[in-house]
């Protein structure tokens, strides 16, 4: 395709080419909007998690001093030897939603990913573009 093929001035494929570039830019932007939103949610998802984690670990802990103050009491198998398996679970319980709300507040799953991804695909198209458009002048 040549520049004789295209009737539009360049004052007017200048205003295009801004126009196009413009769109892009707030795409982007708004992509990078709903992504930040997209992480924060799972931010308070893993801090949700952390806070029930503590309420566990403190249930946790409550049941395994009944167990300890029942085992050492009656010196047998008996109720006490149950609540420490109860609390033991518990506590497991605990530590598996400490490890997943950690994990989801890592600084790499919050970052717009996708957004820098998308940043880079659209700055390789345009330096392809331009790159075509001057072999073809």
């Amino acid at each position: 395709m040549s520049l004789d093929a295209d009737p539009r001035s360049m004052s007017t494929l200048l205003s295009d080419a801004i126009n196009q570039l413009t769109r892009l830019v707030r795409g982007e932007v708004a992509l990078a909007k709903a992504e930040v939103a997209q992480n924060v949610r799972s931010a308070a998802i893993g801090l949700a998690m952390l806070v029930v984690a503590v309420v566990l670990a403190l249930v946790a802990l409550n049941v395994l001093a009944a167990a300890l103050v029942v085992a050492l009491a009656e010196a047998g198998l008996g109720a006490g030897w149950s609540a420490l398996i109860v609390g033991v679970v518990i506590l497991a319980v605990a530590a598996i939603l400490v490890m997943r709300g950690i994990s989801a507040l890592k600084p790499e799953n919050l970052a717009p990913s996708r957004t820098v991804k998308n940043v880079q695909a659209d700055a390789q198209t345009i330096k392809e573009t331009m790159t075509n458009d001057n072999r073809q002048h």
